[in-house]
């Protein structure tokens, strides 16, 4: 243990004997009928310790709720007034030292210890010597039991394993004693449960809770629950909830949880039973989850986000494991140019709703990986998305060289040893991690060519455990691995060279008993070509049975794209299939939406929404309903643009006049056209363009006018994205444009979420067939919009000729310029011959009819396909169930 010296003498402390029987069950439970009360009963047992364990304090810390802070519960020897008064955070004092490492820390004299922190008013003063422990139970951290001496003394190694012993048994004390109102309110604690589960980010009545506490604030916080509450006094909460009548709000919404948690007749449990006692474990480099805990970029991880939400919907047995990047991504402005500007904020662990993993030993789990240049070391977060648990990495811990203390600050940042250093955590780290927390995996599925080398890693394992060498132990791991690869371009695929692999994957290279030139063959196309890269989709493709596409398209450009890495077979008979994406509903829909469904469709819609029948109910939904709940949304995301666009000028130093305008930017009226994605040039978020006198006259048309608004980061290093970008800002200034053309700033999921849910249309015009899937548009159809898009992607198998608009017919070229002038001008074309008018066309009510018709068919024919349950199904009747063995029959056939 580190921070403390032990020796093995007990001359100061007490006798071994005394040791084993510091304290027992038997005493535990009769103090307890003394007290009858926790409060009273922990004093009890303070005292008694204090007594056994012949030191001067002994001090029970309870964790509040915020798990940020702890409070003095019970104590002798410190001043008694303190309690329920004295806290400190986690980050401060040597107390707070014990739960933050989640370890024994074991000092002789606290004075000269980095971590010291004097608490005036506690009496504490006199005392030399500290011992700390942490409280767990049930795998929880409670709090920290401490003991103090006036001598300086130096706590040997039984005195320090006998005070872990005795705060086993006086931990389940502390757990009760936690949720009494002497140190919790039930209101608080109820909030603070929820917000601690991600399940209140798709729950619109949950979340409702903490918007109404504080509307401004909750907005302020980027609608962060436990940063909120932490700033918030029990007396103000207390006295919010009564102006609002939020008690019973907040007593149905924790009782909902508490259900849905614990309901145990799911879909999962019929159809996955063979997953619960070795889970699928679900490895991907970002999870999108919510604004609030921003480790993801874009569309990778928001898939990734709603796949372990869908998975918590349907209960389906899976683990998520990921890095935690206290810097995420980067926030984004632009300058007077137009051009985008990177900032890097670090987040504050303490906000997020995040805590240590406790392992199978009772310990914070920290994993270690031996490389060529030394260890590399991470500890472990615990994230609560629902019914499913997400594990993140962090390499931010002692012992690390200092590069290496940085190594997950930020994500996709850095150069290829960054890059490879990484993913040699989330694989070989994330596996270990599972291991440490008692969890065995049936399943591996790798979210793209990240996690690869966890494949390596869950062979050794096989090897040893079973005795068995390589060539045995392949075989056996390979019919458990499922990889998902969403990269249609060579260059999307991470390739290392063989300087790198040997430095970091060396000794596990060794471990498994392979050469070199044997393991860079398993990254190759081509094993035998020394002068090409290791590449990591060709390991995951390698090492698995079963590997997929998102889309039907991006099958059939993965199976020609991989013809190398499979000689002996034709292109169709190359072992990649397709699971097209899908989209979390709860995640994205409108609350507005969600409650016409709830009134058309059946109150229990949601829980059936991958059945085609169900959404048949849309077509008694009357036009005049609908729409207005559409119109509804669209004001909101104007309101939301008008808001943004206002902060971001003046952040840039714009004048007064510009701040006027951009007040009563967009119109309610006009035809309104979302764009956002990532800006990488394939993805042509300036083929609309093509024409600009043209687009110019579409624009401002009095009679049909059309407005855009667009959002997108551009990668730090893509500068022609960044010129594709600085071109539509440009457009803001632009007199032609600049009232029709607004670009929000620093797109982020609250940003998606605005768009997908108020635009008319959805763009996306990507160089067919380069996007994989997209799923952007795919949470318009939830809301009601029509997607205007290019044949590629999930669109591609979900166009029907009049549940939204095609650009062009599918058709490319091989000249890149004859590709995007010819999509440039069927866009335009489309614009003007199709959306526009039938927009406009309006009857003797106002309502354009036929633009609701289209509404009700793309709602009716693709809500039930492109949702996140529909996909999770698929992954588990299709993927992960066969390859825990849980299918009741399979017959092949003869060749």
């Amino acid at each position: 243990m580190s921070g403390y010296d032990t020796t093995e003498t007990m001359d100061q402390g007490v006798s071994t004997g005394a040791v084993r029987n510091v304290l027992t069950k038997e005493e535990i439970q009769h103090l307890a009928v003394e007290g009858g009360q926790s409060a009273e009963t922990l004093m009890n047992v303070v005292a008694l310790i204090a007594k056994r364990f012949r030191t001067d304090v002994c001090s029970a810390y309870l964790l509040e709720p915020d798990r940020a802070n702890l409070v003095l519960a019970a104590t002798v020897g410190l001043r008694r007034e303190c309690i329920g008064n004295l806290r400190m955070a986690v980050n401060e004092g040597l107390t707070g030292l014990v739960a933050e490492q989640v370890q024994a820390v074991a000092v002789s004299q606290v004075k000269n210890h980095p971590r010291f922190k004097y608490f005036r008013d506690s009496g504490e003063d006199a005392y030399q010597s500290f011992l700390g422990v942490p409280l767990i139970d049930r795998g929880i951290l409670q709090g920290v039991l401490v003991v103090q001496t006036i001598e300086a003394r130096t706590f040997g190694t039984d005195e320090i394993r006998m005070l872990a012993e005795a705060a086993s048994q006086v931990a389940p004390i502390v757990s009760e004693a936690r949720t009494l109102d002497r140190f919790i309110a039930p209101l608080q604690e109820r909030l603070w449960t929820l917000a601690r589960n991600l399940w209140w980010s798709w729950d619109h009545n949950s979340a409702s809770l903490f918007l109404d506490l504080d509307p401004a604030r909750w907005n302020e916080l980027n609608h962060n629950p436990i940063a909120l509450l932490s700033e918030m006094p029990l007396a103000k909460l207390e006295t919010r909830a009564t102006e609002l009548m939020l008690h019973s709000r907040v007593n149905y919404a924790y009782r909902r949880m508490l259900e849905y948690l614990e309901a145990d007749r799911t879909w999962g449990t019929r159809h996955a039973g063979v997953l619960r006692p070795h889970p699928v474990a679900y490895f991907s480099a970002e999870f999108g989850l919510h604004e609030s805990l921003p480790i993801y970029s874009g569309g990778l991880g928001v898939l990734a986000g709603d796949h372990i939400k869908s998975s918590s919907d349907l209960d389906i047995p899976l683990v998520g494991i990921g890095l935690f990047y206290p810097q995420g991504y980067f926030r984004q402005h632009l300058d007077l140019s137009g051009w985008q500007r990177e900032e890097y904020l670090e987040t504050d662990v303490n906000q997020l709703p995040m805590e240590a993993a406790i392992g199978k030993d009772g310990r914070a789990v920290v994993v270690s990986i031996e490389t060529r240049s030394g260890s590399l070391q991470a500890k472990v977060w615990r994230v609560k998305v629902g019914r499913r648990d997400l594990y993140l990495l962090d390499s931010d811990v002692e012992g690390n060289a200092p590069e290496d203390r940085e190594l997950t600050s930020r994500l996709y940042g850095g150069d290829l040893r960054i890059r490879i250093r990484q993913e040699l955590l989330l694989g070989v780290g994330g596996l270990r991690a599972l291991k440490a927390l008692g969890i065995s995996p049936g399943v591996f599925h790798l979210n793209e060519g990240h996690s690869a080398f966890a494949v390596l890693e869950a062979i050794r394992m096989r090897m040893e455990d079973e005795g068995i060498g390589f060539d045995a132990a392949v075989p056996r791991i390979s019919r458990e691995v499922v990889f998902t690869t969403h990269t249609p371009v060579p260059a999307g695929h991470d390739r290392f060279d063989a300087r790198l692999v040997e430095e970091h994957i060396g000794p596990l290279r060794e471990a498994i008993g392979l050469s070199q030139d044997s393991l860079m063959g398993l990254g190759r196309e081509n094993p035998s070509n020394n002068d090409e890269l290791f590449c990591m989709t060709v390991l995951a493709l390698r090492l698995s049975r079963r590997a997929n596409a998102v889309s039907a398209l991006h099958g059939e450009v993965s199976r020609a794209m991989w013809t190398g890495l499979f000689k002996d077979k034709a292109e169709d008979e190359i072992p990649i299939g397709h699971i097209t994406n899908g989209v979390h509903v709860p995640s994205w829909l409108a609350p507005q939406m969600f409650r016409l469904y709830d009134r058309h469709l059946g109150t229990d819609w949601h829980q059936r929404g991958s059945e085609a029948k169900i959404w048949l109910g849309i077509e008694n939904v009357d036009d005049g309903e609908l729409w207005e709940t559409h119109l509804n949304l669209k004001s909101q995301l104007i309101e939301f643009v008008r808001k943004r666009a206002v902060e971001q000028a003046e952040r840039r130093g714009e004048s007064r006049e510009v701040l006027q305008r951009l007040e009563r930017v967009l119109s309610p009226d006009a035809l309104t056209i979302g764009f956002a994605r990532r800006f990488a040039t394939y993805k042509r978020a300036n083929l609309i363009l093509t024409d600009i006198e043209r687009l110019a006259a579409m624009v401002n048309d009095p009679n049909r006018p059309v407005q855009f608004v667009f959002a997108g980061k551009a990668h730090p290093l893509d500068e022609p994205g960044k010129r594709v970008l600085q071109q539509i800002a440009d457009l803001m200034r632009d007199p032609k444009f600049r009232d029709r053309f607004v670009f929000v700033e620093d797109y982020d999921i609250d940003v998606g979420r605005h768009f997908v849910q108020g635009v008319d249309v959805w763009l996306n015009n990507p160089r067919r067939p380069l996007e994989a899937s997209g799923t952007s548009g795919q949470k318009v159809v939830l809301n009601g919009g029509l997607n205007l898009s290019v044949l590629d992607g999930w669109w591609a198998e979900a166009y029907d000729g009049v549940n939204g608009f095609a650009i062009g017919t599918g058709k490319t070229h091989s000249n890149m310029n004859v590709h995007d002038s010819r999509d440039g001008e069927d866009l335009m074309r489309t614009l003007r011959d199709e959306v526009i008018p039938l927009y406009y066309q309006r009857d003797r009510d106002g309502l354009p009819r036929g633009w609701i018709k289209r509404m009700k068919r793309t709602i009716r024919t693709l809500g039930w396909r492109f949702n996140a349950d529909r996909m999770v199904m698929d992954y588990s009747l299709k993927c992960y169930v066969p390859a825990a063995g849980g299918t009741s029959s399979d017959m092949r056939a003869n060749p």
